[in-house]
């Protein structure tokens, strides 16, 4: 009796333990619950209760026997690295917002007014900061962080505990992640491209018909004014665009991982 309870509390705090690496690294880092402006004890605590909460579903998953010193740190390390590859493969879709406000700060003229992203945790475009604020606002009433919480769930299909991570695989996912939101960035912030490229050329349209007017004085106030109408026009649009893409992404990846 003695034997069988210390198996099974030894093979539960394994399966905790394991449970709660591969989960806090990912918190940590994901969009909404590990962004900067959650406090770090926060983000200890909310990995600590997801822990506890999805470690009767991942117990199926653990190893049946405790494992030496050496395997278990190998086994640790592991989980370590796969955490941390899940969640920055949601934090790169996160991205595209903070990439789309860049393209938009610059083409509305208004590039070098830099702000502090709390997002990011980094200094960003004006734009990008209230766009990625914004999409950790639309993260949460879309419910999306269930599909992140399921994802960690569905991770353990897809990288089983104890199986080594195949790095090029990886890596490769990675550079098509990023290009991907990329590309996402950049076709939310089209419209605005668009938009300065028709002012400047009316505006140099108008200098050869009219030198005599300082066209760069007009062009700059017109073009931040014409930015910020589009903005509230398309303001809807570019969320539900990557409120999709994002979610698709996410679906993606977890297919195209297993």
């Amino acid at each position: 009796m003695n034997s069988l309870l210390e198996t099974f509390l030894a093979s539960g705090i394994l399966a905790l333990i394991l449970t709660f690496v591969r989960m806090g690294t990912a918190v940590m880092i994901m969009p909404g619950l590990g962004d900067s402006f959650v406090p770090e004890r926060l983000r200890l605590m909310i990995a600590l209760a997801l822990s506890f909460v999805l470690c009767p579903l991942t117990l199926k998953y653990m190893p049946a026997q405790v494992p030496g010193t050496f395997t278990l740190l190998m086994l640790v390390m592991m989980e370590f690295i796969i955490g941390l590859f899940f969640g920055t493969v949601a934090r790169i879709f996160m991205t595209a917002l903070d990439t789309a406000g860049m393209v938009i700060s610059i083409s509305s003229g208004l590039g070098n007014a830099q702000v502090f992203n709390p997002s990011l945790a980094m200094q960003g475009s004006l734009v990008g900061a209230f766009l990625s604020i914004t999409g950790v606002l639309f993260l949460f009433a879309a419910d999306l962080h269930h599909l992140l919480i399921a994802g960690l769930v569905e991770s353990y299909e897809l990288f089983p505990v104890g199986a080594v991570p195949d790095s090029g695989s990886m890596a490769e996912f990675l550079a098509r992640t990023v290009s991907a939101s990329f590309a996402i960035g950049v076709k939310i912030g089209a419209p605005f491209i668009v938009l300065t490229m028709l002012i400047y050329v009316g505006m140099g349209v108008l200098s050869r018909l009219m030198p005599q007017i300082q066209v760069f004085l007009l062009a700059l106030p017109l073009q931040i004014l014409l930015s910020i109408l589009t903005l509230m026009l398309v303001m809807s649009a570019i969320f539900i665009y990557w409120t999709t893409q994002f979610e698709e992404g996410m679906v993606f990846f977890l297919k195209s991982a297993g």
